[in-house]
């Protein structure tokens, strides 16, 4: 009898572990140098899995190249709608109507982990959550992230909302080396967002593992407890990341595992090779299908559209010359504003043919045969205030976050407003709050028309007077 009770409880116990193993998150890891990229130890990393909140690296990824691109500033105070603040924890608390700046929102999402947040960075930078997943999908496909597909901004799960261990470390060295100058944000133990102090998610590694500074934990029933880390060691970095583990402790003791692996197998020294930028094709980038990440486990549907045109109405440079770097990254711009130029009506004022000379001129050579006169004239003194004939003025056309920002600016602008603004002159004065866009050197007619033209445009112009 107790031998029968004891074969039925075994039986039980069978059932119930059964349906937990059944729902184990799959387990992937890849180990990667990140300064030459080379994959060092990988496992299942190419499976299609359930990246959790990794996802708001993409997210970050994209609000900081918003940012740079100055689509919106990091003081921008975002309005929170009823989408963000429904979102389920982990979150900062929001209430729908509230305003944020958008940097607090950024260490809520980098830190906590926050979900409020993250969807109210996308809908602040694309105006709905739908339409930043679709930027997301164009950015991740630009930095070759070729097995995942996003369907909302936080990564809480959602069918077709995929990713591998692969393409997280490739997004992880993105965020490394396309922005270093935000990536601190990964190893802060807790940071100020606005309406309270918030704690790291990954404090625990960061404190344990040395060298460790980020970068993103992620965490869903379906996905397991995921980790994207990089560590660096003398001149030795390495990223690692898991999907799958069963816990924090256990995913943290695996990741110190993989990340010691990395650095046994990595050389001493190695020659950094920054990722690519990422290459949108057009100026709106490849469009994406919705339909992406079926149930079958295969990527997306990717569709492109190319429009660029197939030939450059830019000039030859000349032999043996290099480009200046800000016209290089200005190119796309320079194509853009040369087409509107052209095919604006520009009047062009005929030519004057030079009149004959007078045959009674007496040139200043010849010797006059006129008497000096008796008393010596008063003489009429002119003085010369400028050799600009009377230029003394200038238009502002805005205040911008970056240099090249600005100097962008300057050259569209001319290149729309040839007809005002030939011959004046290009310049960007850094102040406190940002970097100006002038153009100097005309005249008071000349700057007023240049605004008005321009403000018919809608493009932000004021004059700037002598002195």
């Amino acid at each position: 009898m107790v031998r029968l009770g004891q074969i039925f409880f075994a039986w039980i116990m069978m059932l119930i572990a059964l349906p937990m193993a059944a729902v184990a998150a799959p387990y992937a890891a890849l180990v990667m140098d990140a300064r030459t990229g080379e994959v060092l130890h990988s496992e299942n990393a190419d499976t299609r899995l359930h990246p959790a909140s990794l996802t708001k690296m993409m997210t970050l990824y994209i609000a900081f190249e918003a940012v740079e691109k100055g689509e919106i500033s990091l003081d921008t105070n975002i309005r929170v709608s009823k989408n963000a603040a429904s979102e389920p924890p982990s979150k900062l608390g929001l209430q729908a109507g509230q305003r944020i700046k958008l940097r607090h929102c950024i260490r809520a999402a980098a830190i906590k982990s926050a979900n409020d947040c993250a969807t109210a960075i996308g809908e602040a930078i694309s105006g709905s959550e739908a339409k930043f997943a679709r930027r997301m999908n164009r950015t991740a496909l630009a930095l070759g992230m070729t097995r995942t597909t996003f369907k909302n901004a936080h990564g809480l799960t959602e069918s077709g909302h995929m990713s591998t261990a692969r393409d997280m470390s490739i997004l992880g060295r993105h965020v490394l080396y396309d922005y270093p100058e935000y990536y601190n944000l990964f190893s802060r133990r807790t940071a100020d967002a606005g309406i309270r102090e918030v704690a790291n998610t990954n404090r625990r590694l960061l404190a344990a593992y040395k060298g460790a500074d980020g970068i993103k934990t992620g965490y869903t029933r379906a996905a397991g407890f995921n980790l994207v880390s990089s560590a660096q060691r003398g001149n030795e970095r390495i990223i690692a990341t898991v999907f799958g583990g069963r816990s924090t402790a256990t995913r943290n003791a695996r990741i110190a595992e993989l990340l010691d692996l990395g650095f046994r197998k990595a050389p001493s020294r190695a020659r950094i090779n920054k990722p690519d930028t990422p290459d949108y094709g057009t100026e709106t980038g490849p469009l994406i299908a919705d339909n992406g990440g079926s149930s079958d486990g295969k990527a997306g549907k990717t569709i492109r559209l190319v429009t660029a045109v197939k030939t450059s109405l830019r000039p030859q440079m000349r032999p043996m010359t290099e480009p200046e770097p800000v016209l290089v990254a200005m190119k796309d711009d320079i194509k853009e504003a040369l087409q509107q130029a052209q095919a604006a009506n520009i009047v062009v004022a005929p030519s004057v043919k030079p009149e004959a000379r007078p045959a009674d001129l007496v040139l200043a050579s010849v010797q006059s045969t006129v008497q000096p006169r008796a008393a010596a004239q008063p003489r009429e003194v002119v003085t010369r205030l400028s050799t600009s004939g009377g230029k003394h003025w200038g238009i502002n056309v805005g205040r911008f976050n970056s240099r090249y920002q600005a100097e962008r600016a300057l050259l569209k602008t001319a290149l729309n407003e040839m007809e005002t603004l030939d011959g004046s002159l290009r310049s960007v004065v850094k102040r406190p709050k940002g970097f100006e866009a002038n153009f100097n050197g005309l005249t008071r007619e000349r700057a007023e028309t240049a605004c008005r033209r321009l403000q018919a445009r809608n493009v932000t112009c004021f004059m700037m007077g002598p002195g």
